[in-house]
């Protein structure tokens, strides 16, 4: 069944890709799974749903795979970057990333690492911009800001930027070829307040149906 949820609360797959408007289906296509192809992909659900359902995984990835170019061989399904939308919306995965920050730093003692591995370039960004404002380098390349006093830093950047799989582990784990990890070391500075998640660069969009 098209679901994908890891709980059973909200909605399913399903439910957005036969309920919401066409306009709603290319906005999360784009903004969640940076597909480029997202407006045509949208029309040809919504054309496809007035005589029938979507009610299997199968039946969307083959509508999506008739609608972009053949994949070459090699390269990811046609559909991967959809059900990758569609995945991080029903789950909320982005919220749970947010969440998950301000929890490991609020957690870890002075002198621990926060090691966090994404997989997409969305969730890089935002574990970038969080460990950048959390060290106090946000905004230092912005020479028309205005000065704002330093406050105390939460994290001392280990790896400014990210640690890639070597050649020899994307062998063994082809997975591994997408993985970004990014480490931070906890100061003794006292927990800081919340993050906006515009502030991370997350997508945020109204999913109520």
């Amino acid at each position: 069944p098209l679901d994908m949820r890891m709980s059973q609360s909200g909605p399913t797959a399903a439910d957005l890709v036969n309920r919401l408007p066409e306009s709603d289906i290319a906005s999360l296509l784009y903004l969640y799974g940076e597909e480029r192809a997202s407006r045509k992909i949208a029309k040809s659900i919504v054309q496809r749903r007035k005589y029938a359902a979507f009610e299997t995984t199968l039946e969307l990835a083959q509508l999506i795979e008739n609608v972009l170019p053949r994949t070459i061989p090699g390269q990811s399904h046609a559909a991967t970057r959809s059900f990758q939308a569609l995945r991080i919306a029903v789950n909320n995965e982005y919220g749970e990333l947010l969440a998950g920050l301000l929890a490991g730093e609020r957690a870890l003692r002075t002198g621990g690492l926060f090691c966090i591995v994404s997989f997409h370039s969305i969730e890089d960004r935002m574990v970038k911009r969080f460990f950048n404002m959390r060290a106090g380098r946000a905004g230092l390349n912005n020479r028309y800001a205005p000065h704002i006093a330093p406050l105390p830093i939460q994290f001392e950047l280990v790896s400014r930027k990210p640690i890639l799989g070597s050649l020899e582990e994307i062998t063994q784990n082809p997975r591994a070829r997408s993985a970004k990890l990014r480490i931070a070391r906890r100061t003794a500075g006292a927990a800081g307040g919340l993050v906006k998640p515009s502030e991370l660069g997350m997508p945020q969009m109204d999913l109520s149906l």
